[in-house]
């Protein structure tokens, strides 16, 4: 099988994207009034918001501020069910030039940083050969809660986007994990082979290949002008992808798209309630996530100062910004941690 990893979205201009996207917002999206995938309510008016996504889809890294601070805004009045896509699978073939194919990745990450400001490595050492286990490990990690499931999936995110060194082995995952407070590693290790995980993050990836009839209805200027792209196989999800559901009906927000568009999207399937984002103090901000981009600190706090207790590393697209607990065990900041990942 090809791989299907290239881009995480059909791609477009990024230039032209600039100039575009703003006027995306207004036809971002298309409503079906029926009735949520999911008939769990949790929260006031029975919302849910459905994440695709994959550790290793620079789109998705890019979003996070933006998801950051929407599941913050949701939070006691959503459900929040994250779904990993699998965007490079064991069965994909490899590639015939693994340095060209890195070389050339590589170049395309940096293209989408420059789109969204997001930091990315100095250098790309290798394109991660699967996505899996990186999924697993974020699926395994839910079962600890919600604040280890975000730090895993960020911590595993920067392995590729900070570090350059995707983990894409269950042992580069564990070691990328190491030290990262809130969460038990050896759980979690034993927990990525389970065959309630495992079969969670197979329901993932066919789900992620069955979109809603709204994201093939998709069209917007932009980056991600249409809400499926190809696979060898049929169709998938652009990545990321949020998917909200409520009373008022269904939206799908494709691609890489602005705070107010999803806001937007938020107000169209639940009316009656205030969607309104505040900032929080950037002290506040680090306690709470530990790891901090230029745009965390822009969409959170409403500024671009860091707290001054914040250990800064820096990027090829901007420093990256750390709680000094999670300094203390981030392979950035330890050579020896990041060397035993490298070359695991």
């Amino acid at each position: 099988m090809a791989r299907d990893g290239g881009p995480c979205a059909p791609g477009a201009d990024l230039h032209r994207a600039e100039r575009s996207g703003a006027r995306a917002a207004g036809r971002m999206t298309s409503v079906r009034r029926d009735r949520p995938r999911s008939a769990e309510p949790d929260g006031d008016g029975a919302v849910e918001i459905v994440e695709y996504t994959d550790p290793a889809c620079p789109w998705a890294w890019g979003s996070e501020p933006a998801f950051r601070l929407l599941r913050a805004l949701t939070a006691g009045r959503a459900r929040w069910r994250r779904v990993f896509g699998i965007l490079f699978d064991e069965d994909d073939d490899p590639a015939p030039d693994p340095a060209a194919e890195t070389a050339w990745y590589g170049r395309y990450i940096a293209d989408i940083a420059r789109h969204t400001r997001a930091p990315h490595a100095h250098r790309l050492r290798w394109v991660a050969a699967t996505s899996r286990p990186a999924s697993l490990a974020a699926k395994a990690a839910e079962r600890q809660g919600g604040r280890a499931a975000e730090r895993v999936l960020r911590r595993l995110r920067e392995t590729t986007f900070v570090l350059g060194t995707p983990a894409d082995t269950a042992e580069r995952v564990l070691d990328a994990l190491a030290g990262l407070d809130g969460v038990d590693r050896g759980r979690l290790g034993a927990e990525m082979d389970d065959p309630e995980v495992v079969a969670a993050v197979r329901r993932d990836h066919a789900e992620a290949r069955d979109p809603i009839p709204e994201a093939h209805a998709f069209r917007a200027p932009g980056p991600h002008g249409s809400g499926v792209k190809e696979t060898d196989d049929g169709v998938r999800y652009a990545l990321p992808t949020l998917v909200f559901s409520g009373p008022g009906g269904r939206v799908a927000a494709p691609g890489w798209r602005s705070l107010s568009e999803y806001l937007a999207a938020l107000r169209t399937v639940a009316p009656r309630q205030l969607w309104e984002a505040a900032p929080i103090g950037p002290e506040e901000a680090l306690a709470a996530y530990r790891s901090l981009t230029g745009p965390d600190l822009s969409l959170l706090t409403g500024g671009t100062t860091p707290p001054p207790a914040a250990v800064r590393v820096d990027t090829a697209g901007g420093p990256l910004w750390l709680h000094p607990d999670e300094a203390a065990t981030h392979p950035a900041l330890n050579p020896a941690l990041e060397s035993k990942s490298r070359w695991s």
